[in-house]
């Protein structure tokens, strides 16, 4: 607040971006890439387990005191593995501001501490339980929890399949308290010709779903075929 007593416009609010154990650290990579570009700022957090998924995905080992160097490579590699694919400025990692999972004293960690919402990209099964039970056992669980009990928006991107009956009841109890559920379903329509292609599209309906403006994808238009349609191609009909 300023000492008018109004709202600071210049006030820091982030989006709290919490990555968790599942397959899928190139969704979180493209809506952390998605989020910068729209010049919002993110407040990231990493739990223990998905160190591992994004060490075994891409080769990145993330590192506590080393983040900015490994995130910067992280946000640079393409879906496809390929080293240096998108440019990452100083004025994006000077947008990030990153929290360890054990911290349970951080910032986000308390309903006063100003964000817009929480992006759990991908979300494992176990974070899903974990969430839905208020179970607070690391950081990115307690920032979840205090996300829905301040009843601000919640994009839970789970990645797992099949998902079984225990599951199927978390996300529910998920979508009652107000969550907003978005299974990492890739379509098709948009014409993908590349992995790349997939990965925005999921990345693109979690930014959809926080009200983040983008252009990841291509959207449905009500034409058929148009998404994979090119410029000056014939008609099939």
């Amino acid at each position: 607040m300023s000492n008018t007593g109004q709202p600071d416009p210049g006030r820091r609010r982030p989006w709290v971006v919490g990555i968790s154990g599942a397959s899928g650290t190139p969704y979180a990579a493209s809506v952390l890439r998605g989020l910068l570009a729209a010049g919002e700022t993110v407040d990231l957090i990493v739990s223990r387990a998905s160190r591992l998924t994004l060490l075994d995905e891409t080769g990145i080992a993330f590192r506590d005191a080393h983040w900015r160097t490994d995130l910067r490579q992280w946000l640079a590699l393409g879906a496809d593995g390929k080293p240096g694919t998108f440019p990452v400025t100083e004025a994006d990692l000077a947008a990030v501001r990153y929290w360890p999972a054990g911290d349970l004293a951080a910032g986000p960690s308390s309903g006063s501490y100003p964000v817009k919402g929480m992006l759990i990209v991908p979300a494992s099964t176990a974070c899903v339980a974990g969430v839905a039970l208020g179970l607070s056992k690391d950081l990115l669980q307690r920032v979840a929890s205090v996300t829905l009990k301040e009843r601000r928006r919640l994009v839970v991107t789970v990645r797992e399949t099949p998902l079984n009956g225990p599951t199927l009841k978390h996300l529910v109890a998920l979508d009652e308290a107000g969550a907003v559920v978005l299974p990492a379903s890739p379509a098709f329509y948009a014409g993908a010709t590349h992995i790349q292609d997939l990965v925005d599209f999921v990345a693109g309906r979690v930014l959809d779903a926080a009200e983040v403006p983008h252009g990841l994808y291509r959207r449905w238009e009500g034409e058929l075929r148009g998404g994979s349609k090119e410029e000056g191609a014939p008609d099939p009909s």
